[in-house]
């Protein structure tokens, strides 16, 4: 049976740590041939726009804006809706291969066979 990860992040730069350990697994994981959906909510929804996850530093960790990249390129990255309602940003503002979906789409992602999800 394969094998695939939902992580859900919740933090940005309010918790920078468990923030950028969502990335670097999700981008380890693709690298590893895992298939990955990473879901940005709450305060992490702000680095579906344009630049902001280049913004990010954390000492001795790899660069968000890479990690990003790697996951935009090889995964699937989705905004959640009420989160993106909450702060304005609309399918317009978000970077190109970012979709915006909510709890429906994720329930159904996480419920899938042989999916493991994530929470950071």
């Amino acid at each position: 049976m394969a094998r695939s990860l939902v992580i859900k992040v919740t933090a940005g730069e309010d918790a920078p740590e468990r923030c950028n350990q969502a990335f670097t697994v999700a981008a380890a994981a693709l690298a590893s041939g895992v298939p990955v959906s990473l879901w940005l909510t709450g305060e992490s929804s702000w680095f579906a726009l344009p630049g902001r996850a280049k913004e990010f530093t954390l000492p001795h960790a790899a660069q968000l804006g890479d990690l990003l990249d790697a996951v935009l390129a090889a995964g699937r990255v989705t905004l959640c809706t009420q989160c993106a309602a909450r702060r304005d940003i609309t399918v317009d503002d978000v970077i190109e291969g970012v979709r915006i979906a909510g709890a429906p789409t994720f329930v159904e992602e996480v419920l899938g066979e042989g999916v493991q999800a994530l929470v950071y």
